[in-house]
């Protein structure tokens, strides 16, 4: 990580955790990279988080494009989740003991263009300022509409949104996300199932049930935790008649897993609201990703000192 010359020319290169450290400044107050660069310079808590000195300059926000541009090609670009799982391994370190049970959902996140310019870069035969985004439903909800006659028509609404999606795994006993995948916003959430499942699987060996919303109802989801010995209770389709599905719906496992599900929507609440997760703060995948990596890992270590401080412990 070092610069050109191993810092035999020029300054000598910043250490890597300190600029680490100093990526997750924007991350943990919802400001750029730029408004981070003054905080670090006038703020002595910032500053000694990062690990500069009293009379030490913060580094110019150029250097932290810099850098994430040069760790993002290490570990054949997976270098991102490897930090994520570092923290995990940390948060065990510390005493942290995960529960059995996780919850997986998704969340979207609105690409940062604008639709209308982007429009009219494609008359002009332009590419769109982000290739990698993509239109997906957000939400559906059952409205009625009542016309002059006084006629209801029950209809589907569905609004669009054009971005990305952070396919999510937390653990219900310590509320810490557990693994992440990132998508196009079009990509239906069943098929990330599995392999946050996988991932889960490495860090946590204890799993005994999953529950999801309606949109991870598939049969191979299902079948990947009954041969793996975990109790699958991801919510079922109201078109599912067969006996094991009515059975399945009234076991008190469950109807307890399903009931923990709104912990992980407050999770996206907390990423979006404190964190910025709602707007892409760059360009393309695999910067999300980068986004979404320290997005999860912001919110990690503040659980995490919550739950080995206990002057800081909340539900």
């Amino acid at each position: 990580l070092s610069y050109k010359g191993g810092g035999e020319f020029g300054p000598a290169a910043y250490p890597p955790d300190l600029l680490l450290r100093y990526l997750l400044i924007p991350y943990l107050f919802n400001i750029s990279e730029r408004q981070a660069q003054e905080m670090v310079s006038v703020n002595l808590l910032a500053k000694y988080f990062v690990g500069l000195g009293v009379d030490q300059p913060s580094p110019d926000h150029s250097t932290l494009t810099v850098f994430k541009k040069r760790i993002s090609t290490l570990k054949g670009g997976n270098i991102w989740n490897r930090l994520f799982v570092r923290v995990l391994k940390e948060a065990e370190r510390l005493g942290i003991v995960f529960g059995s049970v996780q919850i997986i959902d998704s969340t979207h996140t609105t690409a940062n263009v604008n639709l209308s310019k982007d429009n009219e870069r494609k008359k002009k035969g332009k590419p769109p300022h982000d290739p990698d985004a993509k239109f997906g439903v957000k939400r559906v909800t059952n409205e009625i509409k009542k016309d002059k006659q006084g006629q209801t028509t029950n209809f589907k609404n569905k609004k669009s949104i054009y971005g990305y999606k952070a396919h999510t795994s937390i653990n219900a006993e310590t509320k810490l996300i557990t693994a992440l995948t990132v998508t196009g916003a079009n990509c239906p959430d069943g098929q990330e199932f599995i392999p946050l499942v996988k991932k889960d699987r490495k860090i946590n060996h204890k799993i005994d049930g999953y529950t999801a919303d309606k949109g991870y109802d598939d049969i191979n989801n299902h079948n990947y935790c009954t041969n793996r010995k975990i109790f699958s209770a991801i919510v079922i389709k109201n078109n599912r008649k067969q006996k094991y599905w009515l059975d399945l719906k009234i076991d008190p496992i469950y109807q307890q897993l399903t009931k923990l599900r709104p912990q992980i929507e407050a999770k996206f609440g907390e990423e979006k609201q404190q964190h910025g997760f709602d707007i892409c703060r760059y360009i393309g995948i695999k910067n999300y990703q980068i986004q979404a990596s320290l997005t999860a890992i912001t919110v990690n270590l503040k659980r995490m000192m919550s739950l080995t401080s206990p002057c800081l412990a909340y539900g």
